[in-house]
C-alpha cells in the first residue's frame, strides 16, 4: 500500500490526511500523480505514496466535502484536479495544529526533549 524507504507504514497510513490536505492548502489544486510526486520530492524520498494509497484517502476527502474535483481535458486524456473546499481549509488547519500538538506531546512522552516547568 505505502511505499516508504524510512518509516513504518502504520505512521504514513495515520498521517495521509493531514499530508494531503496541507498540501493542497499550500498548493491550490493538484492531481494525484502531482500529490505523489510532490510528497517525494518535499520529503527527499523518505515518503513515497502509491496511487493504491493516495485515491482511497482521496475519495473519502472528497465524500466527507473537503475536496472538490474539476475535470481537465489534456487531448484525449482527463486529468482530475482535487481542490480544498472551505470545509477542507478549516479541517487542513486542525489536522496540521492537532499533529503538531501530537508531535510535540511524543516528544516529551518519549524523552526526546527536556519538559519545561513540570519535571
Amino acid at each position: 500500500m505505502y511505499i516508504c524507504l524510512m518509516y513504518s507504514s502504520e505512521l504514513i497510513k495515520g498521517t495521509l490526511k493531514t499530508i494531503v490536505l496541507n498540501l493542497l492548502k499550500e498548493e491550490g489544486r493538484m492531481y494525484g500523480y502531482e500529490i505523489t510526486q510532490r510528497v517525494k520530492v518535499l520529503t527527499e524520498d523518505k515518503i513515497q505514496i502509491t496511487e493504491g494509497a493516495l485515491y482511497p484517502t482521496l475519495h473519502a476527502l472528497e465524500k466527507n466535502g473537503e475536496l472538490e474535483t474539476e475535470k481537465e481535458y489534456i487531448g484525449k486524456r482527463v486529468r482530475k484536479y482535487y481542490r480544498l473546499t472551505d470545509q477542507g481549509l478549516e479541517t487542513a488547519n486542525d489536522r496540521v495544529s492537532e499533529f503538531s500538538d501530537f508531535v510535540n506531546t511524543m516528544k516529551f512522552l518519549l524523552d526526546l526533549e527536556p519538559r519545561l516547568g513540570n519535571a
